[in-house]
């Protein structure tokens, strides 16, 4: 029995081999985020920030499934209208107004990927893209925030994304994606208040040029 799973997993092995293809390239893109507090306390709006890294495409059968993942910055956040209540707005309180909040990530994603590489030689030209899987984001820096000595927030550190998007390859080495992550775990909490906590959501774009 053990010879013969031994026999499997070598020739499951000598097959994905077989197929096996690794690929990476630099990447460029845009964020266009929101901030999800617990209560609607406070009015938001959608923040536009850069991304850039490298993107790693591993495509391990013969029907294009494998994974994407790779590592870079990443600026996400959104504007708070904080001074839309007086426990912020107040001199006393730190006297905060339209707040830009921000967060600048080292992001890792990991995503399961599918990439149409079946199609009689069309594929050369252009082939879909179908991905969805975690993003992780550590924080390197974040917005000062600060008013008449006081901070309007804590920042969590980092924070997890479920991500999923669709796109295209191009000629066998340009990709151009899109895509919606959703927060998993908080960004940012605000000092006043307890657990007023905020997870961050919102649209990508991706372009990427794969060697």
């Amino acid at each position: 029995m053990k010879k013969k799973l031994t026999l499997i997993l070598a020739a499951f092995a000598v097959a994905v081999g077989a197929h096996a293809q690794f690929r990476y390239g630099p990447q460029v893109g845009a964020n266009f985020t929101d901030l999800k507090f617990k209560q609607d306390l406070v009015g938001t709006s959608m923040q536009v920030g850069p991304s850039a890294g490298v993107q790693c495409e591993f495509i391990f059968t013969h029907f294009g499934l494998g994974i994407d993942f790779g590592i870079g910055y990443s600026m996400t956040g959104a504007k708070v209208n904080l001074g839309e209540k007086p426990i912020w707005s107040l001199p006393q309180q730190g006297g905060f107004g339209n707040e830009t909040t921000l967060a600048h990530n080292l992001n890792i994603p990991v995503h399961i990927r599918w990439k149409w590489t079946k199609m009689q030689g069309v594929e050369e030209i252009v082939a879909p893209i179908v991905y969805g899987g975690p993003e992780f984001n550590i924080q390197l820096a974040n917005s000062r925030n600060r008013n008449n000595g006081l901070n309007a927030y804590k920042f969590s550190g980092g924070d997890v994304q479920l991500a999923c998007g669709a796109g295209v390859e191009l000629f066998r080495h340009w990709q151009i994606t899109a895509g919606y992550s959703w927060g998993m775990t908080y960004m940012v909490k605000t000092r006043l208040l307890d657990d007023y906590s905020a997870r961050c959501s919102g649209w990508n774009l991706r372009l990427a040029y794969i060697f």
